[in-house]
């Protein structure tokens, strides 16, 4: 945050004062709590999530200037206190046809609806599971950001100088899957330098065309012990990867078709011999929006993963360990629908997986009681094979509250 902070103060002693035309100062309160249906924590209690939140924007523009920060304030009263953050915080100049973005920034790559193919960016899935709003699922990355507009596509260029990686589930306060539940002496090591990804797009006969290109590190750890006889030590460690991708998005019928394919290059296990780094993979997405009736919105995927040289992953895995298989298959369904003139909302996501039997489940109702005010219920059911990215938290299903006020 310093090293953000400290860029953003540099552009601004930079900048004329002139410059900014037009400041704006919004933000929210808001409460969020979530309980256990189906069992206390790890830890013993019995809430996963009990905070106070305030949020502040600061929304600076003015010529070819602009300056967004966007800071949280918060205490969480399940042992981690203060949870206060920087959000956002960045500075924006617009050339004539291309753009530069420098500071802490949320990207959004790729066309899936809470499967990603082609989004190398860190997650939240703490946040997800633990029922607070959709917009922490994403983390800000700290980049530069430069975009090109030439006449026959246009091109994004993030550079990332520190690597950043994806929020897993606290093991004090989800059920999580450990190999090894024996070993406590346990270390992280991330990655010492940042990554890079490029995406390039453009209308190709009506439909919105997308090539991406990233390389850097996994999001989420990998863990190897010392020994696999007697382990005394597990180090947490993010393996190298490039990945190469397409989507492809536009009108089919009456609704929306998505398309998206990436390949996963593992560079420190192309021969798929070491158990502890993932293979590299193929994923593929096909998706279909369509809105049947009037406030009603229906979301359907279809989602694989085809993992490469197979053989020599089955016999690198230890004895004992959970098999992945050579394909995954997952469909997902998403349902929304207002009624009230749009006050109140019903939303209803799930997830299932054909191999494992994985499978989530999030269902919410939001209401609006005024243009300021919004609270919304929701919960978040778990299921499948206990090693599963869902089954190992069959112990987890929750209920949610989130109760807003903007200002």
């Amino acid at each position: 945050m310093l090293r953000v902070t400290a860029t953003l103060s540099a552009a601004l002693l930079l900048t004329p004062p002139a410059a900014w035309a037009e400041v704006t100062l919004s933000g929210f309160i808001q409460q969020n709590t979530a309980f256990n249906t189906a069992g206390q924590n790890p830890d013993g209690r019995h809430y996963k999530w009990l905070e106070e939140r305030a949020q502040v924007k600061l929304d600076a523009t003015g010529d070819a200037w602009r300056l967004l920060v966007k800071g949280d304030l918060a205490y969480d009263h399940l042992g981690r206190q203060d949870q206060s953050e920087l959000r956002e915080g960045y500075i924006d100049y617009a050339g004539g046809n291309w753009d530069l973005r420098l500071g802490r920034q949320v990207i959004t790559w790729g066309l899936g609806d809470l499967v990603f193919v082609n989004d190398f960016f860190p997650k939240d899935h703490e946040a997800l599971f633990a029922g607070r709003p959709l917009e922490y699922l994403k983390r800000g990355v700290d980049a530069v950001k430069l975009g090109a507009y030439p006449e026959f596509a246009s091109f994004e260029l993030v550079l990332t100088p520190n690597f950043r990686e994806s929020r897993i589930p606290d093991a004090n306060r989800f059920w999580l899957y450990d190999p090894m539940p024996a070993v406590v002496n346990r270390e992280t090591v991330k990655p010492e330098q940042g990554d890079v990804a490029l995406r390039a797009y453009r209308d190709v006969a009506g439909y919105d065309a997308a090539l991406y290109l990233y390389r850097g590190f996994q999001r989420t750890p990998s863990m190897r012990p010392d020994s696999m006889t007697a382990p005394t030590k597990i180090t947490y460690f993010y393996p190298k990867l490039s990945v190469y991708g397409a989507s492809l998005s536009g009108r089919a019928g009456d609704g929306v078709l998505s398309l998206e394919a990436a390949y996963y290059d593992s560079h420190d296990d192309r021969a798929g011999s070491d158990f502890a780094v993932p293979n590299s993979q193929t994923r593929l997405l096909v998706g279909y929006q369509i809105q049947p009736v009037e406030d009603t919105s229906l979301g359907f995927q279809y989602y694989t993963e085809a993992m490469h040289d197979y053989g020599a992953y089955r016999v690198a895995l230890p004895t004992g360990f959970p098999v992945d298989k050579r394909w995954n298959h997952t469909v997902t369904a998403r349902l929304t629908q207002f009624f009230l003139h749009q006050t109140l909302r019903l939303s209803t996501y799930a997830s299932y997986n054909a191999g494992n039997g994985d499978h989530f489940v999030n269902p919410e109702l939001r209401y609006s009681f005024t243009d300021k005010i919004w609270g919304a219920v929701g919960a978040n059911l778990f299921g499948g094979k206990p090693w599963g990215q869902f089954g190992q938290l069959a112990r987890d299903d929750n209920l949610y509250l989130q109760v807003r006020y903007e200002f």
